[in-house]
């Protein structure tokens, strides 16, 4: 696997190889002994998987304080997304700053967000699933949501023209600068 740093400490894009022949393709998505010898030791305990109908469904930024703080591992299974990952850390140098990646299928690349920071993802193409991996169980208590559009965060979406599709929740999520919960 390659480990791909990004410019936030502890946000990593990996690489696992892929094996082809005739027939296609086989790869490893996760080897919990080869990301511990790169000194990316979690325990997962909950795979989590959506699928998203519509080019430019907006998903997040989404976060989970203590006790129930999540590091997340996520992929695509069908299609491609703009992941981002957008640092909490209060004292962190980085802290507001965030990373966009673009995941796709057929790449099979995924990308690592640790606890301390939000996610979310944005669907380039129709009919996308994502697939990830979470350190924590969902507790409805502990959820948190930043505003896509922030403007302090001003990120880049990649939408269509048509704008994001948008769960509820999304729509109204309050801005960084209102979030007394953070890391």
């Amino acid at each position: 696997m390659e480990i791909i740093t990004t410019a936030l400490d502890g946000v990593v894009e990996i690489r696992p190889p892929r094996h082809g022949d005739d027939r296609g393709w086989f790869s490893e998505t996760y080897k919990q002994h080869t990301l511990r010898d790169a000194g990316i030791d979690i325990t997962f305990v909950q795979d989590n998987e959506s699928f998203s109908a519509p080019a430019g469904t907006l998903r997040g930024l989404h976060y989970q304080v203590a006790p129930h703080p999540q590091d997340k591992l996520i992929r695509v299974i069908h299609g491609s997304i703009l992941d981002v990952a957008v640092d909490l850390r209060r004292d962190s140098a980085t802290f507001g700053q965030h990373v966009a990646v673009t995941l796709t299928a057929d790449a099979g690349n995924q990308m690592l967000v640790p606890a301390g920071f939000a996610h979310g993802f944005c669907t380039l193409v129709a009919d996308v699933r994502v697939a990830y991996k979470v350190s924590g169980v969902y507790a409805p208590e502990c959820e948190r949501a930043i505003r896509w559009d922030d403007p302090d965060l001003a990120i880049d979406w990649q939408l269509p023209s048509s704008g994001p599709t948008l769960s509820g929740k999304d729509e109204i999520a309050p801005f960084l600068a209102d979030q007394p919960d953070l890391f």
